[in-house]
């Protein structure tokens, strides 16, 4: 069954527009059908890598991240890297990182990146992009900029995050390419701290998708679409130490998320455009290139849970006992930092963060889209924060199908003519990365 579309009553637009000298355009609501129709992953391996003993570009540390550029090139981010870690929640600084590349073949190529200071040298490293061209693009947050490398990993040059004014801003953490190129888009995040933009003393009311023009000296910055913000609470309270006050002024623009916050999951389409997901519902709201406003809604009709007492319990219990595994005391703790820069010194704030529950789960999980345009979207489990199945549409809202629970895992990439590249674990926590090649009804 086909999704039914639903226009507006021609009469009533006509009545709209004799009133008003100009009107926004019409917004599609696509209704999907509720029931799946499955279909198999009936996927061809073309090739894997990764390996326990090997050679050194063929044994991984920590596959972060995997991209594929126009010609099918693997791109694979290994190494430990800066931001929010699960441990404590606490801003570290990063590790070695490095970059290897190799053929659509799966032949190693080349590899590149270097702990350091310097341009070219990665110091916290913490979001990844490759652009069609296979131009790299690495969020540095110790720089404070966004580094270029070309496909042989060749430093172009740096870009700066911002004009230098504000001490705390950093560069986006999640990145994705525009499929245009001369840039990548910011946003999204399943439960992440949102500030203000330009550190504006004023709490954010939204949560933006930004295009980060990577052409100048210095990164130019367009909302290009705006996901809803759900009520949350400030951080300036919950510190546990003295805040300097570098600190302080950026805390009155940031809000902390709670438990089974609405995800605000963000996806590129080909032509440039955004697909994204703000709250608990099932719905896709997809917006143009240069329209800042969705144009389409698609939709079907699957309810969120509700938070029960129960579910906080379990999720509490749950949580504390991993943060007891890795070290921690079982309580959640953030800790920001203030770079020193000029006369400002280097200052630092710890925070004891307090689990506030949203009153509902989100019916959606993880969102991607293929090269192609197809939209991948991950439906949530039997349990609170498992995963379920995997639904494939187009971007105006045609149905195609649904991969089982269980039946295959999101892919970690998408590429050109149906590649897809997903990160695997073995019994032993060794990486590998295994490339596939999609049917053509859901690439």
């Amino acid at each position: 069954m086909n999704a039914s579309r639903f226009a507006p009553n021609q009469s009533l637009l006509l009545m709209a527009v004799l009133a008003a000298p100009s009107t926004l355009p019409a917004q599609e609501i696509v209704e999907v059908t509720g029931r799946d129709r499955p279909i198999e992953p009936a996927f061809e391996e073309v090739y894997r890598v990764g390996v326990l003993e090997g050679e050194s570009w063929e044994m991984f540390a920590s596959v972060g991240q995997v991209a594929f550029d126009a010609e099918g090139n693997l791109y694979i981010f290994d190494g430990t890297t800066g931001g929010m870690r699960v441990e404590g929640m606490r801003l570290t600084r990063g590790g070695a990182v490095r970059v290897l590349v190799f053929d659509a073949g799966g032949r190693f190529v080349t590899e590149f990146g270097s702990s350091g200071g310097g341009p070219g040298e990665f110091n916290q490293p913490v979001g990844f992009a490759v652009l069609r061209d296979g131009t790299v693009v690495v969020s540095d947050v110790g720089h404070r900029a966004y580094q270029l490398f070309d496909a042989s990993g060749d430093f172009l040059r740096m870009v700066r995050a911002d004009d230098g004014s504000n001490p705390v801003a950093i560069p986006a953490h999640d990145i994705q390419p525009d499929p245009r190129g001369g840039a990548v888009f910011a946003g999204g995040g399943s439960r992440s701290i949102v500030m203000g933009a330009g550190g504006a003393a004023d709490p954010p009311t939204s949560r933006p998708v930004l295009r980060v023009g990577l052409d100048g000296e210095a990164a130019r910055t367009d909302t290009v679409a705006e996901g809803w913000l759900p009520p949350r609470s400030d951080l300036e309270g919950l510190a546990t130490s003295p805040v300097p006050a570098q600190i302080r002024d950026a805390l009155r623009s940031m809000t902390m998320p709670t438990v089974f916050e609405p995800g605000f999951l963000v996806a590129v389409l080909p032509d440039g455009g955004i697909v994204h997901s703000d709250s608990s519902a099932y719905a896709l709201k997809v917006t143009p290139p240069g329209a800042r406003e969705a144009a389409r809604i698609i939709r079907r009709p699957f309810d969120p849970e509700p938070v029960t007492e129960s579910v906080r319990e379990a999720y509490e219990e749950r949580t504390a006992e991993a943060r007891r595994a890795l070290g921690g005391t079982g309580t959640r703790r953030l800790m920001l930092v203030g770079g020193a820069r000029g006369n400002s010194p280097r200052s630092e704030a710890t925070f004891d963060l307090e689990d506030r529950f949203y009153h509902e789960i989100p019916v959606l999980r993880d969102l991607a889209t293929t090269w192609e345009g197809r939209i991948w979207v991950r439906r949530g489990g039997e349990e609170p924060d498992s995963d379920g199945p995997i639904d494939v549409l187009t971007a105006e809202g045609t149905y195609v199908g649904t991969y089982a629970t269980d039946a295959t895992e999101m892919p970690d990439a998408f590429g050109p003519g149906g590649l897809a590249a997903f990160i695997e674990l073995d019994e032993f926590d060794v990486a590998s990365v295994v490339v596939r090649r999609l049917p053509a009804e859901v690439r």
